[in-house]
């Protein structure tokens, strides 16, 4: 099933776009978590600025 996802991706459009993941320290417990996101490649770095 993931290589229909990844296949279709590929044909739809999907290279403009990029996975990121970012790691960012919770506020409440002090532990890090990861925010993932899909993102155009012109916006990769604003993700990356903003918090």
């Amino acid at each position: 099933m993931a290589k229909k996802t990844v296949a279709s991706l590929q044909s739809g459009g999907g290279k403009q776009h990029t996975k990121v993941i970012k790691m960012v320290k919770s506020p409440k417990s002090g532990a890090y978590i990861f925010k993932e996101e899909v993102v155009h490649n012109d916006q990769v770095k604003t993700f990356f600025e903003k918090e």
